[in-house]
């Protein structure tokens, strides 16, 4: 089987995924040691393997089992035409599930990321994602700040 750039791409995205729902927040930042994480309006929020790591582990909710009770969905990704510099932007749309012992499953925020890959000798790479919320739901459970336009 032949893996194409676009496999290898989604791929991260899965894997960022996966390491959120873990509440493994020190693979996250590993995962995008090289990025620059911003919000929508581009503010910069963290850079680096260990502000990501410190961003999630002072932004999300560990439960007792260790992790924050999610299912992180990425969805409807389009990739950009590749720039000169051989960068690409994907943009994704993200779903939040959660359920806890007293929390029923329910969707919590939904979104859009929007993210600057990079190939290197180690392949693809993060090197800039930027968040969009668009709607959300009960967060008290999943965050610890309360967002612009958000119900806590």
């Amino acid at each position: 089987m032949q893996l194409t750039d676009g496999d290898r791409i989604r791929g991260l995205l899965a894997t960022y995924c996966r390491l959120i729902d873990a509440g493994d927040f020190a693979g996250v930042g590993a995962l995008m040691a090289d990025a620059v994480l911003k919000t929508e309006d581009g503010t910069t929020i963290a850079t680096g393997a260990a502000e990501v790591e410190r961003l999630y582990a002072g932004l999300v909710r560990l439960h007792e089992d260790g992790t924050p009770g999610t299912q992180h969905v990425v969805a409807n990704t389009t990739f950009g035409e590749p720039r000169a510099d051989g960068t690409v932007t994907v943009t994704s749309t993200y779903l939040v599930f959660q359920a806890l012992p007293e929390v029923p499953l329910q969707p919590i925020v939904t979104g859009t990321y929007v993210d600057t890959f990079a190939t290197g000798e180690r392949g693809w790479k993060f090197v800039e994602r930027r968040f969009g919320i668009g709607r959300s739901g009960r967060l008290e459970h999943h965050l610890t700040i309360t967002l612009p336009g958000t119900q806590l």
